[in-house]
């Protein structure tokens, strides 16, 4: 178990002063951490530095700013572009990853135990249990691209750049390495 104390104190000096919402959202990612099990560090550091840029730092669950505007996802499209009925929901980012498209909101619905239905209700994920539960559902399984953490950290890999390839690409990748490299020098 992580030293909770020092790697509070650690996040402030790299990062700056935390707010009560801030240090809830990382308490939530932390518990989930160990709640599932999960013990390498580096795929703790990358869920942090991913959730703290795709929430614009706030540590929360957000919807996307824009709400999917000029995008394929905010318009009733799903991934291959042909048009869903099944509901008028539109699948703009929500969470603490800017969960997208109707076809991802069907996945993290199939595949959680909680009863909880993103189709019918994909503002589910801007409450803190269910924007966690499927952050690392995701990331843990390639949910969204084909690649997941262990594709990235693993005894022979540790590749944070790359790692970004879980969420969408390569967009904002150095960036979000350079989060990654302070939480994992924070984390205690």
């Amino acid at each position: 178990m992580i030293n909770k104390t020092e790697t509070y104190a650690n996040i402030r000096k790299n990062f700056g002063s935390l707010s009560q919402a801030q240090v809830e959202g990382f308490e939530a990612i932390i518990n989930q951490f160990y709640n599932i099990g999960l013990i390498d560090l580096r795929y703790l550091a990358y869920i942090l530095a991913t959730v703290w840029h795709e929430t614009a730092k706030t540590m929360q669950p957000i919807s996307e700013f824009g709400k999917g505007k000029d995008r394929d996802y905010g318009k009733r499209l799903r991934i291959n572009r042909k048009l869903y009925t099944i509901t008028k929901n539109i699948f703009y980012g929500r969470g603490h990853t800017q969960n997208t498209w109707i076809d991802n909101y069907e996945k993290l619905t199939k595949s959680n135990n909680e009863g909880w239905d993103f189709v019918n209700n994909p503002d589910l994920l801007l409450e803190m249990k269910p924007s966690i539960w499927a952050t690392f559902y995701a990331m843990t399984t390639g949910l969204y691209t084909g690649k997941k953490l262990s594709d990235y950290f693993s005894k022979t890999s540790n590749d944070p750049v790359g790692a970004r390839k879980i969420i969408n690409g390569q967009d904002k990748a150095q960036k979000i390495a350079e989060y990654y490299h302070l939480f994992l020098k924070s984390i205690s």
